[in-house]
């Protein structure tokens, strides 16, 4: 079970990438973006084939996320230049994508596990200065040193990364062009009143978002130790998923607060699916079934307390209307 948990935080802090690129779309620009399961794969797919073919895996994930960055460009383009449909140009797109991403890979399915990546350097310097053993000091003062992990490597730099990525979305959001963007999708008639070029901010939001897609997507197959090309089928609910959890869980007040719940909300869906995989009578493939039911479940418990909470409300005021009514009955029968 904790082994399955820290599994569970490894993996949710890498999809938390992703899960803020779904943020940026659908939360901030308001654009019902599906690029995302076809950039995810390439993002993937150019770190895999440029690592297996001997480049620096830190360069390889860099580039990763510029090939995520161009798609949504491209599917920002669509919209705009092309006048399709947001829906329509992001299932072009990711439809489009397959075969591009087979065409990288020049096979369905790339294996990393005796390639250097990044978490395989990031783990020779971790080796060197021994990081584990001083981490899991305090699990052993503690005595519980048998509710440690195996290793710190991938939670501690992958918190650091995604911290940096953060605080980085939170600067951009709070700059001009960020104001902008988040003018774009609240109201893009009024941006364009103020001869605003939107068409310039809503290709560069679906870009910043796929590229922080296709990073997620180029240190998933590096964690995992392969790239296939279907590993971004559903993607785009998993997203959503991480955040509608996060923002019921966690709030939406301000930006920052947004963006640590939707991180927040990646790694608590990926602990309730490792969670649920461990029932006796869930299987592997039951995984796409329970995240919709997740999905649903977030998006409908919310508005299910909310409404519970205005009609106990309304039922509070009726209740003590109803008693200064009585109240105010009975003085006027007594004064008579």
């Amino acid at each position: 079970m904790v082994e399955a948990l820290y599994g569970a935080l490894e993996s949710g802090l890498i999809y938390a990438l992703m899960a803020l690129g779904v943020y940026l779309t659908f939360r901030v620009l308001d654009f019902p973006d599906l690029t995302v399961d076809g950039s995810f794969v390439t993002g993937g797919a150019v770190s895999a084939i440029m690592i297996v073919n001997g480049s620096d895996p830190f360069l390889a994930t860099v580039l990763g996320g510029v090939a995520g960055f161009l798609a949504g460009c491209i599917t920002g383009l669509l919209h705009t230049k092309g006048n399709i449909n947001p829906l329509l140009s992001g299932i072009l797109m990711m439809t489009g994508l397959y075969s591009v991403n087979l065409r990288i890979m020049g096979q369905a399915n790339i294996p990393l596990l005796n390639e250097s990546t990044v978490f395989s350097v990031i783990g020779s310097w971790w080796t060197n200065v021994n990081a584990d053993e001083i981490l899991l000091k305090p699990f052993t003062a503690l005595g519980i040193d048998h509710y440690a992990p195996d290793g710190f490597l991938v939670i501690i730099s992958m918190l650091i990364i995604v911290i940096l990525i953060k605080l980085l979305t939170d600067w951009m959001l709070q700059t001009e062009a960020g104001l902008a963007l988040r003018a774009t999708g609240d109201n893009i008639r009024m941006v364009r009143s103020l001869s605003a070029n939107t068409n310039r901010y809503i290709v560069m939001g679906l870009g910043l978002s796929n590229g922080l897609v296709g990073l997620s997507g180029a240190l998933i197959v590096q964690y995992n130790g392969f790239s296939d090309v279907n590993l971004g089928v559903g993607m785009i609910v998993v997203g959503l998923a991480s955040v509608i959890i996060g923002e019921g869980l966690f709030g939406t007040k301000k930006i920052a607060r947004t963006t640590l719940a939707v991180i927040l909300g990646a790694i608590a869906y990926r602990i309730i699916i490792a969670l649920a995989l461990r029932v006796d009578f869930v299987d592997a493939s039951d995984m796409k079934l329970i995240t919709s039911v997740i999905v649903i479940g977030a998006l409908v418990l919310p508005h299910w307390w909310k409404q519970t909470k205005e009609n106990n409300r309304r039922k509070s005021k009726r209740k003590r209307l109803n008693e200064n009514l009585g109240a105010n009955e009975h003085a006027s029968a007594k004064s008579d």
